[in-house]
């Protein structure tokens, strides 16, 4: 792949409002674990290899298990998952794939049973942060660390 800007070197006003949006999300509503499945569900739909390497590396250090991240592609496939991280995984492949469908009212309203207000707010701001930093890794050919 070429190389090709480094928005991160930009000493930008959207870059720094993008740092302060995920510092606010860096709150106890959402568990480390919930929040890391957030961000690995959604760069595996837009196939951003920099943003899954990040996030599974730091969903290991936060004590996910490495087989539920090898499953997450078939999160509806098995058990391993609570009903609670289904709805997020939901709410994050339906926020993730907007042209399809949208946030349907039906898993909102799943979301509505499990979840307050505040909670339910930082799953939706989580998953669009988490695409925001996607097109962003993938539009400028972000590389992966070689460890």
């Amino acid at each position: 792949m070429s190389t090709r800007t480094k928005i991160s070197n930009a000493n930008s006003e959207s870059y720094k409002a993008m740092m302060n949006l995920e510092v606010t999300l860096q709150n106890p509503l959402l568990s480390n674990i919930q929040k890391e499945l957030i961000k690995i569900r959604a760069s595996q739909i837009n196939q951003c290899a920099f943003c899954l390497d990040m996030h599974t590396k730091d969903a290991l250090k936060y004590g996910e298990t490495p087989q539920r991240i090898f499953l997450l592609n078939a999160w509806r496939e098995t058990d391993l998952f609570t009903e609670e991280e289904k709805v997020i995984l939901a709410m994050t492949e339906e926020i993730t794939l907007i042209s399809r469908k949208g946030l349907t009212d039906e898993t909102y309203e799943k979301a509505a049973q499990l979840f307050d207000e505040e909670q339910i707010k930082n799953i939706i701001m989580a998953a669009v942060t988490i695409n925001m930093w996607n097109r962003i890794a993938v539009s400028t050919h972000l590389e992966v660390p070689k460890h």
